[in-house]
């Protein structure tokens, strides 16, 4: 994780921030009876004038020294004397503040001596008290211009200590509206309280019909003088701060004080008002108790759409902070926090915040940056991939420039109304504001899902070009397919003299069909999911040379197995290319359940894949989940309804981008008794309208080890009255051999058995061994050695004897290694492990620990270490022992 980014000058652009004076301004409006006047420039008070005008819809005055450019070389007393006089003469103010510029403090300008000579020359005005707040834009931002305002009240007051009962509130940068609920809650708990800055009336108030010049409301002088002598000072800030009100009373009067972050979410929000219960001495009321539960209910409503978010956040530190803490407890990630202050300290509470859901999300990349500009935000919302913004209004630029939404808060907001009314605190602001985020992130669903499909799976396709613009592209490939397809046993009924060759590259499969058992090294028994070999890309190219040196009528090249095609993508991928380099003219097939079709049905048409077979059960999900023991996607796995939802929309968004890609689609249908039989046709005619070539309709073959071994398979007589009900709608195939996963030869001529002996690359049997010996295998497939040791959760018990290999079993276990983290103390998994195997003389898996290797030994059990099919595993580890 990045904290900073550094730019690549020593510059700002657009920066994240307004100057100090602006922080002071908003701080002295939280006075009663107070005026402010800015000893520097004119442009200076107008630049503040503008920005809170815009931002709280009030008017604001703001008086100036109007500094020239004599006052800058001679000194601005005068200007500033001149200045004060005639703003108590026009405004009549108890509390004057008096901030500098950057040129006041530029120049050197001495505000405290100037106020004390202004008090000797004018005893009339001795009851007005005189703030001197230094505020040079140069010296930080709003955010530091208002805490050092709030620390220059308080410290230029000589304050009452005597006792009271009052509660001193000190807030971060808040708006008027999240002001009133901090006083609503003092009063619910029946606290007298001195807000510092009171903020709710002076710039949200309400019509008057006369102007009124001076804020009417407010903390006043009188309050002021009173927080020497409080109970206790809540200062409700995240951060530590040098200027901090709470530690100057507790120093200067010995008023203790707490700190607690803004009421933002439920954490903090319950930390607030346990805080006023514990210095109330009274429960937390039923009313705030209900309001509570209805946020955990809205949270629990906005969880499904929350988990999409990707946020950007920006603005005052305490305004970031407490949103990035509301996100993660709700789901959303910051991966985008950015502040225009110098707040180092933001990285540090932010950060491990943000890692937390980060790790859950399995995400990596995340920023959390101070002093930073808009320049800088915008290249990191783009390289974290943000998908929502929240912040002031001067990220619209981005919003705008990137497409983003921008949930608005904090300061400044110009182009919106009600800036000044706008909540996050407590339980219903949390809510609000959570609310208002969820639903743009609901809204940027609904509007762009559409756009990104489009973008991902249709743009410059077959399927995205006019009708005029395909027609020529179809004409010139037409004669080839004609041919092709003629010449392709299984898609033309009179092609019987053309031979095919399967190329089994692909074991792995990512579904187990109820109805099958994928069987390796069986030569006897004819099916799909047989063979009797696994090859590699290039093994499979020299079959195929092999068999077309001797087998000239070769004119198709297929992979059907034995297991998914789709699920062994870079070995298929890569043996289609390597025969395309020794044979441009050769027809390729490939035989897919097309779960993971929509994912390569474009790259199967550029791969000049020209006949595809999907095998599509059932166009109903509750039918089609029934056909299915479980599948496997996108790292998780699914059964029943939600497997068959999965299973056909993937299927037939997969056929609609193969038809559109010019790949001519044949479907199978396995037919089961009891099961879908019944809804066959409803499959065809769907098939039909997505623009299929032809439909096999099959019978299901009855298979020992599998679910639906006892299932009697529909008799002939039906099976011919279902093809010849769909024949009416479209082309049946009647001439399936159900061929295996290597078979070779034409549809009536299998050669594969034949063949075996000058196939020089399927492996040799190791010597016969007579002893007989018992062997546990970690397998994940139940076919090949794939599995670490550590990693196993069950072996497969194999016998063997006399050169023969029997299946014996499976033993479930509870896995030993969890990872690095917890692979030290496995004494009990391992004592599980061996109890497992005992009885075994081997132990079979890709790789063994020494911990492992040590234990086995120790009970006379060898290792064997070794990634091979399970059956030539085995003859090979007798061999060995």
């Amino acid at each position: 994780m990045k904290s900073k980014v550094e730019p690549l000058v020593n510059l700002n652009i657009n920066p994240c921030k307004m100057c100090m004076p602006m922080g002071s301004a908003t701080a002295f409006y939280g006075l009663k009876n107070s005026m402010t006047i800015l000893h520097g420039s004119q442009g200076c008070a107008t630049y503040i004038r503008r920005h809170m005008a815009t931002h709280y819809n009030e008017p604001v005055d703001i008086a100036s020294s109007s500094l020239t450019e004599e006052g800058t070389v001679y000194g601005g007393s005068e200007n500033l004397k001149k200045g004060l006089n005639n703003l108590i003469e026009l405004y009549h103010p108890d509390i004057i503040g008096v901030m500098t510029t950057c040129l006041a403090e530029t120049i050197g300008e001495d505000v405290p001596g100037i106020l004390d000579d202004f008090k000797e020359e004018h005893p009339e005005y001795k009851d007005i008290t005189l703030i001197s707040c230094p505020s040079p834009g140069y010296g930080g931002s709003q955010y530091d211009g208002y805490f050092g305002a709030l620390y220059s009240m308080v410290s230029s007051i000589i304050m009452d200590s005597g006792k009271n009962n009052l509660v001193n509130v000190v807030t971060a940068p808040i708006s008027p509206g999240d002001t009133r609920y901090i006083k609503s809650m003092l009063k619910l708990f029946g606290l007298e309280a001195i807000l510092l800055p009171d903020l709710s009336e002076n710039l949200d108030g309400e019509h008057h019909k006369e102007y009124k010049r001076l804020p009417h409301y407010g903390t006043s002088i009188s309050e002021l003088k009173k927080m020497g002598g409080a109970k206790i000072t809540l200062e409700i800030c995240d951060f530590e701060r040098k200027n901090s009100v709470g530690e100057y009373l507790q120093e200067t009067y010995g008023v203790p004080f707490v700190r607690i972050p803004l009421p933002v979410g439920l954490r903090d929000t319950d930390t607030f008002l346990n805080t006023l219960s514990e210095i109330s001495g009274k429960e937390i009321p039923e009313e705030l108790k209900k309001e509570r539960g209805r946020y955990l209910d809205s949270m629990i409503d906005s969880h499904k759409y929350n988990s999409a978010g990707r946020a950007a956040v920006f603005g005052e530190p305490d305004m970031v902070y407490s949103t990035i803490r509301l996100m993660c407890e709700s789901g959303i990630l910051p991966v985008v926090c950015a502040t225009g202050t110098a707040c180092p300290e933001l990285a540090k509470k932010a950060g491990p915040e943000i890692e937390k859901l980060a790790d859950l999300y399995l995400e990596e990349e995340y920023k959390v940056i101070d002093k930073a500009d808009f320049k800088e935000i915008e290249a990191m919302v783009i390289e974290c991939k943000a998908n929502i913004l929240v912040g002031n209004s001067d990220g619209r630029r981005i919003a705008e420039d990137l497409k983003l939404p921008l949930v608005r808060r904090g300061f400044p907001i110009h182009d919106h109304v009600g800036g000044q009314r706008l909540k996050m605190l407590g339980y219903e602001g949390s809510m609000e504001y959570m609310d208002e985020i969820s639903n743009h992130l609901i809204d940027t669903t609904e509007t762009s899902f559409r756009e990104a499909l489009y973008k991902d799976y249709y743009k410059d396709t077959l399927i995205d070009t006019k009708e005029k613009e395909v027609e020529p592209m179809i004409s010139t490939r037409e004669e080839e397919m004609r041919r092709k397809t003629l010449e392709h046993p299984c898609y033309n009924c009179k092609g019987h003299k053309f031979a095919r060759i399967h190329l089994p590259v692909a074991p792995a499969c990512n579904v187990q069909c109820k109805y099958c058992v994928r069987k390796f090294d069986c030569p006897n028994e004819s099916r799909p999911g047989v063979t009797s070999v696994i090859l590699t890309p290039e093994e499979g190219l020299s079959r195929y040379l092999a068999v077309k040196e001797k087998m000239p009528n070769l004119t198709v090249v297929g992979i059907a197995g034995p297991g998914e095609a789709l699920e062994n993508w870079e070995s298929v991928k890569s043996l289609f290319e390597l025969i395309r380099a020794h044979d441009p003219h050769v027809t390729f097939c490939l035989s897919t359940n097309g779960l993971k079709l929509p994912l390569y049905a474009e790259e199967l048409a550029k791969l000049s894949v020209s006949h595809v077979t999907v095998t599509l059960n059932a166009v109903d999900p509750h039918i089609s989940g029934q056909m299915y023991q479980y599948i496997r996607f996108m790292g998780k796995e699914y059964t029943g309804d939600a497997a068959g939802a999965i299973m056909v929309a993937n299927q037939l968004a997969g056929i609609r981008l193969l038809v559109a890609s010019g790949v001519l689609v044949k479907v199978n249908i396995v037919t089961v008794r009891g099961i879908n039989d019944g809804h066959v046709a409803e499959v065809v005619k769907t098939v039909k309208d997505l623009g299929c070539f032809i439909t096999n309709i099959m019978q299901m073959i009855p298979v020992e080890g599998s679910i639906f071994e006892q299932v009697e398979p529909i008799s002939n007589k039906q099976l011919t009255e279902i093809r010849k009900q769909c024949e009416e709608i479209m082309p049946q195939m009647y001439h399936c051999q159900h061929c295996r996963a290597d078979a070779v030869g034409t549809l009536t001529d299998d050669k594969s058995i034949e063949l075996k002996g000058f196939l020089n690359e399927e492996p040799k049997n190791p010597q016969t061994v007579t002893t007989k010996y018992r062997f546990a295998v970690a397998s994940k497939s139940g076919v090949i050695v794939d599995t670490h040791f550590g990693h196993a959760k069950e072996f497969y018990l194999y016998d063997y004897l006399n050169g023969e290999v029997r299946f014996a079993g499976k033993r479930k276990v509870e896995q030993y290694c969890m990872g690095e983290e917890e692979c030290g103390e496995k004494e009990t998994k391992m004592e599980g492990i061996m109890a497992a195997i005992e009885g075994c003389n081997g132990v079979i898996a890709m790789r063994i620990g020494m911990e492992p290797t040590r234990k086995l030994a120790e009970l006379g059990i060898k290792p064997v270490n070794t990634y091979d099919m399970i059956e030539d595993a085995v003859k090979k580890a007798a061999a060995a022992m």
